[in-house]
């Protein structure tokens, strides 16, 4: 391999953050490497006023540059790991997960005003479905305004758009190193965290041995497995972005600890269980904390959201038929 390391990434503020970080990480630990960032526009960046779910997920937000990366213009690739589909090209793999920033949602007021103190009908700015549904089932009085771009953008439209708060995930306002914005932490029992939430996922070619060997030193062997439960969860209910799914994992000494959760979208009914087990049984652990949820209730929310909304580029077909293994 020559010593120069082309990073692919997306060109907004937080996006590069991560890449930049990462990039330094490298350079530290390899002060012969060169390492370049090459942005790379997505669909999800390109399409900015309509919500993910009725443009085809977050698998949106990674497509150009999975094609980068088997085209050899890119060595790898840094992900927010909540944007990476479950489902992978051939010949890529998430090589590295790093250490994992707090996965909660914070709420950030116009007037400080904390969510139980907001007026009747107050305006919240969002396009997260998980978000919505939760915080609906917290008061039903709230109207949810749909809100994308990145965190700069949004947090410029608090005012253009009359809204009266928005809901970020803490994890990029902390590394924007907005934190003075922040009105109100949202715990995990109110808003339970997007799978991968805080964590950044790294994406090489499975065959580049060199530069899998050369990153393997960022991997958070915790965060590793905590989010691989988390997508092993993801993965057996088959969800996109067009439903209110959510999970978090934790490990608590030899324990891995995972809280799941599938909602309706106007927030009535949110289905939620927790489990936990040996850390060696991580995925396992997720598949059944889904099974249990589906036979809870879940798989006729998702079969329902799924017939409702119809097909969507990225959205699993055959739901129902599927999830019965």
């Amino acid at each position: 391999m020559s010593r120069e390391l082309k990073i692919g990434t997306r060109g907004s503020q937080l996006a590069l953050f991560q890449a930049n970080w990462v990039k330094d990480q490298l350079v530290q630990a390899h002060p012969d490497l060169k390492v370049i960032l090459i942005k790379i526009k997505t669909t999800g960046d390109k399409i900015q006023d309509a919500p993910l779910a009725k443009i085809g997920g977050k698998g949106l937000f990674v497509k150009e540059i999975e094609e980068a990366l088997l085209q050899k213009r890119i060595d790898l690739a840094v992900h927010s790991i909540k944007d990476v589909p479950i489902e992978i090209p051939q010949g890529l793999h998430l090589s590295v997960i790093t250490k994992r920033e707090d996965p909660r949602d914070v709420f950030i007021s116009k007037d400080g005003k904390t969510l139980k103190d907001l007026p009747q009908n107050a305006r919240i700015g969002t396009s997260s479905l998980r978000r919505q549904a939760q915080l609906l089932h917290f008061r039903s009085d709230l109207e949810f305004i749909p809100l994308r771009g990145n965190v700069e953008t949004r947090l410029k439209k608090l005012n253009s758009m009359h809204l009266d708060g928005m809901i970020l995930a803490l994890a990029g306002v902390k590394r924007l190193g907005l934190e003075e914005n922040i009105t109100e932490i949202i715990s995990p029992e109110r808003s339970l965290p997007a799978i991968g939430q805080g964590a950044l996922g790294i994406e090489t070619r499975v065959d580049d041995r060199e530069v899998n060997e050369k990153i393997q030193f960022l991997n958070d062997e915790e965060s590793w497995i905590a989010v691989s439960a988390e997508r092993a969860f993801l993965k057996k209910l088959e969800g996109g972005c067009q439903v209110p799914i959510a999970a978090f994992a934790r490990i608590i000494g030899t324990t891995l600890t995972i809280d799941g959760l599938v909602g309706t979208i106007d927030g009535k009914r949110l289905i939620r269980h927790h489990q936990e087990g040996p850390i060696e049984k991580a995925e396992s652990l997720g598949i059944e904390l889904a099974e249990i949820l589906l036979g809870k209730g879940a798989r006729e929310i998702l079969n329902e959201i799924y017939q409702r909304s119809g097909p969507v580029i990225g959205s699993p077909p055959n739901l129902g038929a599927r999830v019965k293994d």
